[in-house]
């Protein structure tokens, strides 16, 4: 979960600074970066979360609102996560339409959702 956390706030950090840049090795050197994050990093990390996250519920069959808020909020990151895939897409073939204040705002998103599933699991409020 950290590893694919780390990775959700960095992809982000680098379409910044990929759409600011203006010359072409820096172009292509953020290109390499972000597919080696998202499918050597990212992408495996995501799996294996979801995979051991799936497994704990079953084996030890946590219940209450709590987790269905959680569950609701990792299928939000899930989401977040297939639209950096879109962004990386979009990065790749120079079709990027977006400034780098957008992905300044986007970027903040994964913190947020970091902040209330850890409240829910700690806290339980419900």
């Amino acid at each position: 979960m950290v590893t694919w956390f780390a990775g959700i706030f960095y992809l982000p950090r680098l379409f910044v600074y990929h759409a600011m840049a203006d010359d072409s090795a820096s172009i292509d050197r953020f290109k390499v970066m972000e597919r080696k994050l998202f499918f050597g990093i990212m992408a495996p990390s995501a799996v294996l979360t979801i995979v051991s996250g799936v497994w704990l519920w079953l084996g030890y069959g946590f219940s209450g609102g709590w987790l269905h808020a959680k569950i609701f909020i990792v299928l939000l990151l899930v989401i977040y996560h297939l639209t950096c895939g879109r962004y990386l897409f979009a990065f790749k073939h120079d079709r990027n339409v977006r400034g780098h204040l957008f992905y300044r705002w986007f970027n903040e998103i994964p913190v947020a959702m970091l902040v209330l599933i850890t409240i829910l699991v700690i806290v339980k409020p419900f």
